[in-house]
């Protein structure tokens, strides 16, 4: 940080889709300035491209030679790839590929130096940038391998639910492999610690969903919520974590009872991403849980069917950015209150 400013860095990502024109546009709106000083990933020429297929020309970039060189209240801009990048608007090319993986892992680095407090990821494609040096499903593997983390969660977060899932980027037939004991544990731990430090919840409800339809009823429509889920659920509980269920998925969104908890933690990706996609009324972000740094990302794709069209909204994107400066201060806020703790002392009755 300068001063009291976070140093907030954001991958270009795929160079073909909208990821720079929700930058420009959110960066467009100076209030951003007030919060961080933005440090973009990317390439002047891709900018300046998009910038005149869009007809942003009010909006430049401050072009700097790394992190430290960011000038407070601009949009500053960190070339990370070569001068004869090709901008092919709405396609899938090796080359965006390689362009979204340099910008990507440029800011990592910066992001484990401490050149940078936080980053915000803009949309990629996971097929091509699929290479030797990138063999993950996404950002959020990237990010867990890159800061050797012991364990991470996938948290979609919009105004009124966050939902966290067990198995993310895992193809249906291999999710049951995923639904055991130790394995939901930990996706609880992360999830508890991360309301606690990361959004200031002192006593935060979770609730878990059930695997099979009507959570199993009682074994008759399969039996891993008696197996594994409800004995994951009582070892929290064992640990002081409030965490309740399973829950059929289906009655727990149609009835409203997700509005009672703080969050929700579902057993595969679309039993949470399908429900919180269709009640999201504004932009929704997803957070890494369970890493070191903050990242976070617009819940949006590259949208190549509108790439170039000036018709993306920048909402997701803007809060991708103020959740990432808010969960940086509630971080640092959580520190300070719980350093040098008083030791416990026993109070006998005179």
């Amino acid at each position: 940080m300068k001063g009291d400013k976070i140093i907030l860095g954001i991958t270009q990502g795929d160079i073909n889709s909208i990821s720079y024109e929700v930058i420009m546009k959110a960066l467009a709106d100076n209030r951003i300035f007030d919060l961080c000083t933005p440090v973009v990933y990317g390439s002047p020429k891709v900018a300046a491209y998009h910038r005149k297929a869009l007809d942003l020309e009010g909006f430049s970039f401050n072009t700097v030679r790394n992190a430290e060189e960011a000038v407070s209240k601009k949009a500053n801009l960190i070339n990370c790839i070569d001068d004869s990048a090709r901008v092919e608007l709405g396609k899938s090319t090796p080359y965006a590929g390689e362009a979204s993986l340099q910008a990507l892992e440029t800011a990592a680095r910066d992001l484990a130096e401490g050149k940078i407090d936080a980053v915000v990821t803009g949309p990629i494609n996971k097929s091509n940038i699929k290479s030797e040096k990138f063999n993950f499903n996404g950002h959020t593997e990237f990010f867990e391998a890159h800061f050797k983390s012991e364990g991470v969660l996938m948290l979609m977060v919009n105004e009124f639910m966050r939902i966290g899932v067990v198995t993310s980027h895992v193809p249906m037939s291999k999710v049951n492999e995923y639904i055991v004991h130790n394995t939901i544990l930990n996706k609880l731990r992360i999830m508890n610690k991360s309301l606690l430090t990361d959004f200031n919840i002192r006593r935060p409800r979770i609730a878990v969903l059930g695997l099979n339809p009507h959570a199993g009823d009682q074994g008759v429509i399969g039996d891993e919520e008696i197996r594994e889920i409800i004995p994951a659920i009582q070892s929290a509980k064992e640990e002081g974590i409030l965490a309740f269920g399973p829950f059929p998925a289906d009655g727990f969104f149609g009835a409203g009872s997700f509005k009672t908890y703080d969050a929700i933690l579902a057993m595969y990706h679309d039993q949470g991403l399908v429900p919180f996609k269709a009640l999201t009324t504004e932009g929704a972000v997803n957070f890494t849980a369970g890493l070191p740094v903050v990242r976070t990302s617009p819940a949006h794709g590259t949208a190549y069917d509108l790439a170039g069209k000036n018709q993306a909204s920048p909402d997701s994107f803007r809060k991708a950015i103020y959740l990432a400066c808010d969960i940086f201060r509630n971080r640092q806020q959580y520190k300070q209150i719980s350093a040098n703790p008083l030791d416990a002392a026993d109070i006998n009755e005179s």
